[in-house]
């Protein structure tokens, strides 16, 4: 829970008995590898944040499998337009490796409302770096070659490389697993 509550204070504006509130509403969850937190069809009634492992965002797509993200410790992971708007989730959502997550209910999520007199303004903050991830990441898919997506990610998460098959981490940068291979093989013979 340490984890979960240095986070929020090192994103989020907010007095100690506030943060206190707020992480006492989550719940310590265990999933091992290969459990689903969310199957793509179902409602997304949680927000979790991961404390250890690896957690992929994925959807099927005319039979093959499209990597939207992976998640590590100190990241929040969830379907947001399920949870948020309660419709079916777009995303399957999968333990990679043995995870331990912190997670919160939408019940108990929304219900911060009534004892946190800013949640409103907290709750907006959230989901904003939620949106600037998402712009980062399609401005480096529009204006950045294969090659720098590559060295971004490898700069960013190279972690990453050791525990994740090479053909998730190729989808998720918008690249097939032969060229990520290519790239790979170049960088190690330079």
């Amino acid at each position: 829970m340490h984890e979960l509550a240095t986070y929020i204070k090192l994103f989020f504006p907010v007095a100690e008995d506030e943060l206190a509130a707020i992480a006492g509403q989550f719940r310590p969850l265990e999933f091992a590898k290969g459990d689903y937190f969310l199957k793509q069809g179902r409602y997304c009634d949680r927000l979790a944040f991961i404390t250890s492992g690896l957690i992929r965002l994925y959807r099927e797509v005319d039979g093959k499998e499209v990597t939207q993200w992976i998640s590590s410790k100190g990241y929040f992971v969830t379907d947001l337009a399920s949870f948020v708007f309660q419709t079916p989730g777009r995303w399957n959502i999968q333990a990679l490796t043995d995870c331990t997550l912190y997670s919160i209910d939408r019940t108990a999520y929304q219900n911060l409302n009534q004892t946190i007199p800013k949640w409103q303004e907290l709750d907006k903050l959230f989901v904003a770096k939620c949106f600037v991830m998402l712009e980062e990441r399609i401005f480096s898919h529009l204006h950045m070659t294969a090659e720098e997506r590559y060295h971004r990610l490898l700069a960013d998460s190279p972690e990453l490389f050791n525990q994740v098959p090479l053909q998730y981490l190729a989808s998720m940068i918008g690249m097939t697993p032969e060229t990520l291979s290519r790239l790979r093989s170049k960088q190690l013979k330079g």
